[in-house]
């Protein structure tokens, strides 16, 4: 069920981002790329509410759509003003509790509780969403793999330089069915048996589809390896701001060892050398997927919170 009025389109982009760059959130889930790439998935929509663009979806990973919720809301400017802050929210609410639906607002910044705050004093309860923290990374860090804290990332990654003979390069448009044919292997290799994790998969496919052929078109930052002519690895990500690139997807063979590192060096290297961060998403409260990002040693978390109004 959508809560605003728009979709997630190209024709948009430029609105979108408009307010999207008009205050340094710092969340994966607040850039164009994302949101365009789980629109559908997600069920994303957007409206103008007085001075601010809110934007709803979905946490669907249930396959329910019983969890709809609010990104906070964003400013054009740079700037939040309490009363008109306060009076789109709250109209924001009006709208989901009109629908039936509970009012939360979920993958809140931790910078932007006292915002939140000062609009509705005494009104709020926050709860941190520590799986869906993103992780965030030196990028001279997973370039250089320096030191003590990389060592087994370095002893992975020479492995696979010294043993196979690979080609990086940018992915295109050319190189869709390729790559979708690596994701669908990729998925089948999981031999997954819960029927949510295959569907969710099935999802997967789809968004990535419809990345692969509009990757110049929303500005996605990609990158590919190929093995004796074969996709085996695969990176796509996008900018947040001017200082970072976020990595939505990445893929690899595990059965080319230190692959995963190589597409990371790779990627870090050709796609993000000129930014000073590298945004590697969440966690989803994954144990496996928690115990990857914090192998490779990040600087920082962006703490995210839900926000319930009262």
């Amino acid at each position: 069920m959508h809560v605003f009025d728009g979709r997630i389109t190209l024709e948009d982009r430029p609105l979108l981002e408009s307010y999207l760059d008009g205050f340094d959130y710092k969340t994966s889930g607040l850039s164009y790329t994302s949101l365009f790439m789980w629109r559908e998935i997600n069920k994303i929509n957007w409206e103008v509410i007085g001075d601010y663009m809110c934007i709803a979806g979905v946490d669907n990973y249930d396959l329910s759509d019983d969890n709809p919720f609010m990104f906070p809301p964003l400013t054009r400017t740079g700037d939040y003003e309490p009363e008109s802050l306060r009076h789109t929210i709250m109209e924001a609410k009006r709208r989901f509790e009109e629908k039936g639906m509970d009012f939360v607002m979920k993958l809140v910044p931790f910078h932007m509780l006292d915002i939140l705050i000062k609009a509705l004093p005494g009104g709020l309860c926050f709860e941190a969403d520590r799986p869906n923290f993103d992780y965030v990374y030196d990028t001279k860090d997973l370039i250089e793999l320096k030191g003590r804290a990389f060592h087994s990332k370095k002893n992975h990654l020479n492995y696979f330089h010294a043993n196979y003979k690979y080609e990086y390069s940018e992915m295109t448009p050319d190189d869709a069915d390729d790559a979708m044919m690596f994701i669908h292997e990729f998925g089948e290799r999981k031999n997954l048996e819960d029927p949510i994790e295959r569907e969710l998969l099935r999802f997967e496919e789809m968004a990535m589809r419809d990345v692969f052929d509009n990757l110049s078109t929303v500005g996605y930052l990609s990158g590919i390896i190929r093995i004796d002519g074969k996709i085996e690895a695969f990176s796509v990500g996008g900018r947040i701001g001017t200082k970072t690139v976020v990595v939505h997807i990445e893929k690899a063979n595990i059965e080319y060892r230190g692959l995963y590192q190589a597409i990371n060096n790779e990627f870090c290297r050709h796609m993000a050398s000129n930014v000073k961060r590298i945004n590697r998403e969440e966690d989803m409260g994954i144990p496996g997927l928690r115990k990857a990002k914090l192998s490779y040693n990040p600087v920082k978390f962006i703490e995210k919170y839900s926000v319930n109004v009262r």
